[in-house]
This record gives structure tokens, sequence and C-alpha cells, in this order.
């Protein structure tokens, strides 16, 4: 009986550590001056998985990365850099977070993180109301969520 436990357990800690092999590491630049445009995030929209790990690089100095009330899964914490600042989140919730540069949001300094399935807050995120070009980048971000999310149905 004492060995059986013993090998359950030793499975379990493999099968974790096995999950915590496939978290993968991505990077956000924040920047001046992009192939999008001004003031960026690149990429801006980013599909990962619970557990994966996003690197927001201060490429050019004087941004930073939050995210946006009312876009982010229930159950996730809110996150936010200093400015020029390289900061690191690992997101364990599933669904859609929102993002910003709190200076430049109005000039259309946001992005996506996707993490699993964005259904969950989907509708919830976009719903959220922004200033000036930020409402037509979400715009245009959410309507490839969309897409993507009803090809998964």
């Amino acid at each position: 009986m004492k060995f059986a436990r013993v090998l359950v357990a030793a499975g379990m800690i493999v099968f974790a550590g096995g999950l915590a092999a496939h978290a993968a590491e991505y990077q956000v630049q924040t920047l001046n001056k992009s192939t999008n445009g001004m003031f960026q995030f690149e990429p801006q929209q980013l599909k990962i998985q619970p557990g994966d790990t996003v690197h927001f690089v201060a490429k050019d100095k004087g941004h930073n990365v939050e995210t946006i009330e009312g876009m982010i899964p229930d159950g996730a914490s809110p996150f936010k850099s200093g400015f020029g600042q390289d900061f690191t989140v690992t997101f364990t919730n599933a669904g859609v977070y929102g993002i910003k540069c709190a200076p430049h949001y109005g000039m259309g300094m946001v992005g996506l993180i996707v993490v699993g399935d964005a259904s969950g807050n989907l509708k919830k995120a976009e719903a959220v109301s922004h200033p000036g070009k930020a409402k037509s980048t979400f715009a245009a971000l959410f309507k490839t969520v969309s897409t993507q999310t009803a090809a998964q149905r």
C-alpha cells in the first residue's frame, strides 16, 4: 500500500513537471515606432496558453504596460509595470487580457493577450469603452479574436 502511494505521488510530480516544461515564453516590445505606426506594442496581439510567460521589453523608454479595468478574466490579477522598465507576467487564467501604455492609451498603444479559450470574458472585454485611437485599434483586434473563436467551435 505504501509503495502504491509513493508511485502515485511520483507520477503526479512527473506529470506536473511535464506541464511546466511545455510552458512557452513570448516577448512584446514597447516601441515609439513600429510597423503598425507610432507608439505601439509589438506584437499587438498574442495567442498563448495558460502557464505561458510574456516578457514586456522596454525597447523605447517612456512606456509602461498595464491591464485595462474590465478586460481581464474573472479571478485574474491586474498588473502594472513601471515606466521604461522590462516586466514579466505568467498568465494562468484563460481569457482575454486588454493591455495599455498609460500615457499613450488614447493614441492607440494597446494590445490583447488571448490566453487559451477567449470566450469566457470576450463579450465583457469587448464592451469596455476606450479613448481616441484605442477604440478603433481594439475593434480591429477583437475582430481577429472573434473570428478565431468562432473557427474553434
